[in-house]
């Protein structure tokens, strides 16, 4: 785990944004809440992933 994973969180999520914004001002405003939701989902995966990378440094670290 390092700083690039905060990075790559920060840019979803600017893409997203900027994108929603885009959508919005087009009145496009169900494909905005359909974007939102498919950069959400991004952002947890890439959390439950590194969650997981935790869980299993800790059972190494405590050989469990």
């Amino acid at each position: 785990m390092d700083i690039s994973i905060i990075f790559k969180l920060a840019a979803i999520g600017i893409l997203i944004t900027v994108v929603c914004q885009v959508l919005k001002k087009s009145d496009r405003d169900d494909i905005a809440t359909v974007v939102s939701i498919v950069g959400l989902v991004i952002a947890l995966t890439i959390a439950v992933t590194m969650i997981g990378d935790l869980f299993s440094t800790i059972r190494t670290i405590f050989s469990l």
